[in-house]
C-alpha cells in the first residue's frame, strides 16, 4: 500500500493536479512485484474452490448453501449458473469471483483519447506579475492625472513606454564565495591579525570548537573562515573571534562602520586578549591594545558576567569560563541601572538579550585548538586537572555559540523561582 499524504487541492501541494502524480502511479504499477492477474492465477492452482458467500441477482450477499465445489478451470471462465459471483475458498486462501466480464474501452464517435501524463503544463506566474505591474502603472497614471494634471500623466506615460523589457544591466555587488559558504554552513569566523602564528591558532581553535559543536549539539558549523576587516562583508556572520595582539594594525574607518553595523544588527565579537597567564602579576598585558582597537566601536557599558547570566546555562551549567588560562573575569554588557528591581527580567533586551561583545583574556582559541590529526595543539596544566580545564573551555565555547544563535530563550529558566513565586501569589489572591 502506498499513501500519498497530500490534499486533493493545492492547499498543501499541487502534486494531485500535475502530470507528475500520474507518472508516479504508473511507475508504481510498473515496478510492483506481481500483477493482480498473476496473483489470481497462482490462487487457482488449487483443484477445487468452495463457495462461501455468493451474490444473488440483486447483488446482495448470502451464505452459500448446497453449492458444490467448483473446479479451478471452470472458475477461471468467470461466473456461470453453477458458480455465482462471490467469495470462494480453498484451504486458507480466498479469492473473489467478480460479476461481469472484462472491461472494454467505450467507443464514442468523435472522441479523442488523451494521456494526462503527456499534457504540457504552463506557469501563469509571469502573466499574473505582468498584469499586476500594468495595473500598478495605470493606477499611478490615474493618481498623477488627478493630482497634477494631464501633463504629469503624459510624462509618466512616456517614461513607462521607454522602459525596456530586458534585464537591468546594473552590476549587483558580488559576495565573496567563502563568505557565502560561511553563511550557508554557519561557519565560525575570526579576525586576521597579520600575525601568521596567531591566525593559525585562531583557525585551529575554531576548528576544534566546531568539531565539539557537531558532536554534542544540533549546530553543525562548516570550516572556520578568516575575516579581513578592511574588505570583507560582516553582515552574513553571527560570531567573530578577535584575538588582540600588540602590533595589530588599526582597521580602516570603513571597517569600523561595518563593525558597528554588525554589532547593532545582532552580531557578537569575542575579544580575547590572551594574557590570562601574566596580566595582573606584573607582566605586560593587552589592555592598552584592546582599548585602542575597540575605541571607535559602539560598545555598551560592560560588567563581569553575573552568576545568573544566560551565558552560564545556555547549554551547560557553568560557574567559570576558563580557556588555556583561568581565573580572569569575563565581561559582557552591563544591565541598566535599576534593572535588578524588575522581577523576573533583570537584563536589558538588546539584540534579543545577547551582549554584542564578550571580553576576556583566557586564550580560548589555544584551549580549543586541534591539529590536522585531531589532537590538542597546546598543553593545558598537567594530568587530569589540565584535561578537565580543557573540557570546561569547550563547554564555555558551546555555551557561547548557543547563546549567540538562540538569544535569551533560556532567560525564563534563569528566573524560574521568581516566576513560580508570582504564580503562587496570584493563585492565593484569586477568588
Amino acid at each position: 500500500m502506498v499513501l500519498f499524504h497530500v490534499t486533493a487541492n493545492a492547499e498543501w501541494s499541487n502534486l494531485p493536479l500535475s502530470g507528475l502524480f500520474v507518472r508516479m502511479l504508473e511507475r508504481l504499477v510498473a515496478t510492483a512485484r506481481t500483477s493482480p492477474a498473476e496473483r489470481q492465477a497462482d490462487d487457482r492452482e488449487h483443484p477445487f474452490w468452495t463457495p462461501e458467500t455468493v451474490l444473488d441477482g440483486f447483488g446482495r450477499a448470502h451464505p452459500a448453501e448446497d453449492l458444490a465445489p467448483v473446479p479451478a478451470e471452470d472458475l477461471a471462465e468467470g461466473p456461470g449458473p453453477d458458480r455465482p459471483a462471490g467469495i470462494y475458498a480453498a484451504g486458507e486462501r480466498r479469492i473473489a469471483l467478480n460479476a461481469g466480464g472484462d472491461f472494454t474501452m467505450a467507443d464514442w464517435p468523435g472522441a479523442v483519447l488523451e494521456n494526462r501524463s503527456e499534457g504540457s503544463e504552463r506557469s501563469l506566474g509571469g502573466f499574473l506579475l505582468a498584469a499586476a505591474a500594468l495595473i500598478l502603472a495605470l493606477d499611478a497614471l490615474g493618481s498623477a492625472a488627478l493630482a497634477r494634471g494631464a501633463r504629469v500623466a503624459a510624462v509618466l506615460l512616456i517614461a513607462l513606454s521607454g522602459l525596456s523589457g530586458t534585464r537591468a544591466t546594473a552590476q549587483e555587488p558580488v559576495l565573496d564565495p567563502e563568505l557565502t559558504r560561511a553563511a550557508d554552513e554557519v561557519a565560525l569566523a575570526y579576525v586576521e591579525t597579520g600575525d601568521e602564528e596567531v591566525d593559525q591558532t585562531s583557525y585551529e581553535g575554531l576548528r576544534g570548537l566546531s568539531q565539539a559543536l557537531r558532536q554534542r549539539t544540533s549546530v553543525e558549523p562548516g570550516e572556520p573562515i578568516g575575516i579581513d576587516l578592511d574588505h570583507d562583508d560582516l553582515s552574513v556572520l553571527s560570531f567573530l573571534y578577535w584575538p588582540v595582539t600588540g602590533d595589530q594594525p588599526m582597521p580602516s574607518p570603513q571597517a569600523y562602520l561595518r563593525l558597528n553595523h554588525y554589532l547593532r544588527s545582532g552580531g557578537m565579537i569575542l575579544f580575547d586578549t590572551r594574557d590570562g597567564d601574566i596580566a595582573g602579576v606584573g607582566g605586560p598585558d593587552m589592555s592598552e591594545s584592546l582599548r585602542i582597537l575597540a575605541s571607535p566601536l559602539e560598545i555598551p557599558p560592560l560588567a563581569p558576567v553575573p552568576e545568573d547570566h544566560v551565558l552560564s546555562r545556555s547549554f551547560y551549567l557553568l560557574e567559570d569560563f576558563p580557556g588555556r588560562w583561568q581565573g580572569r573575569s569575563v565581561w559582557v554588557e552591563a544591565p541598566p541601572v535599576g534593572a535588578e528591581a524588575r522581577e523576573g527580567v533583570p537584563f536589558r533586551q538588546l539584540n534579543d538579550g545577547v551582549s554584542p561583545v564578550v571580553i576576556g583574556g583566557n586564550s580560548w582559541a589555544e584551549a580549543w585548538a586541534i591539529d590536522d590529526n585531531g589532537y590538542p595543539s597546546f598543553p593545558i596544566g598537567g594530568g587530569w586537572e589540565g584535561e578537565r580545564q580543557r573540557e570546561m573551555a569547550y563547554r564555555f565555547g558551546i555555551n557561547l555559540i548557543m547563546y549567540v544563535l538562540t538569544g535569551n530563550y533560556k532567560s525564563d529558566q534563569v528566573h524560574v523561582p521568581a516566576l513560580l513565586d508570582r504564580l503562587r501569589v496570584e493563585e492565593e489572591l484569586a477568588p
